[in-house]
């Protein structure tokens, strides 16, 4: 009988969560763009008594992604997919997060629906920087970004007037949820597969702690005072979320969905009027 196979694509600190949460009794499979990170992460895992695969990957280049799928489904019947990796605004100018975190999300749900067994199920990290985009795009950019064909995708008119990054990062990250519906429904459905979508708010990972010493970090560090919980969050709480939407027992009937993993941040900004 095939091996079950969980692939983890960006192995920072919410991909490694991810994969010491579901990894047990199964093959994993990490894949990153950084050597370095992946050995790193493959090194910690195996000596935890994990059987790990790696491979490098270039999430912004279609053939890159699809030779992951390959790789996984040789290595066993791919079962979990989670797709964390992705850049933020204080990493990356706006062109690169949108190959990244735009473009690479859209190759992995096209890629990944090949290769899914039926029954298995996908996670990809959004944010909840996706939630403050919604209603600032016409309903005719929604569906551009839900359903325009990916390799068309960086093409579509809007996206080269963004002004900056963070709005990159935004409407990257609200096309992800947009992306994973129409997914949910097509490719993903069509495998006997379910996919959904995680929306973090603040957590504390390289990443986030890079976020709250740039220029966005006082308006962060507002939205943690207003939230319910008022912290950060870690990775173990994404990985508890993707654990939970990736199961085949507890998550079977979510399908196409976000789910908000922010602490109530975003209820506590819309509810104080912080962004109008």
């Amino acid at each position: 009988m095939a091996q079950d196979v969980v692939v983890i694509i960006g192995v920072g600190g919410m991909g490694l969560a991810i994969a010491r949460r579901t990894g047990s009794g199964r093959r994993v499979v990490l894949a990153d763009f950084n050597e370095a990170t992946l050995e790193a992460a493959a090194s910690q895992l195996r000596g935890e008594g994990h059987d790990v695969l790696t491979r490098r990957v270039d999430v912004s280049d279609r053939t890159s992604v699809a030779e992951l799928a390959d790789a996984a489904a040789t290595a066993g019947r791919v079962t979990h997919v989670a797709h964390t990796a992705g850049l933020s605004p204080v990493q990356a100018p706006t062109d690169a997060i949108l190959h990244v975190d735009l473009l690479g999300v859209a190759y992995a749900l096209d890629e990944f629906a090949r290769v899914i067994a039926p029954g298995g199920a996908g996670v990809v990290i959004a944010s909840m920087a996706g939630h403050f985009a919604i209603g600032t795009l016409p309903a005719e950019a929604e569906q551009a970004l839900a359903a325009t064909p990916t390799d068309e995708l960086l093409g579509l008119p809007f996206l080269a007037q963004l002004p900056n990054p963070g709005a990159a990062y935004s409407i990257a990250k609200r096309a992800n949820h947009l992306r994973v519906r129409a997914a949910a429904s097509g490719a993903w459905a069509a495998a006997g597969a379910r996919v959904n979508s995680i929306s973090p708010g603040v957590i504390s990972t390289p990443m986030g702690q890079e976020e709250l010493a740039g220029e966005s970090g006082a308006q962060m560090r507002g939205m943690i005072q207003a939230s319910a919980t008022k912290r950060l969050g870690t990775p173990d709480d994404i990985a508890a979320a993707a654990a939970f939407l990736l199961d085949p027992q507890q998550a079977s009937f979510i399908t196409g969905t976000d789910l908000l993993v922010d602490g109530g941040a975003v209820a506590g900004v819309r509810a104080s009027g912080m962004l109008g």
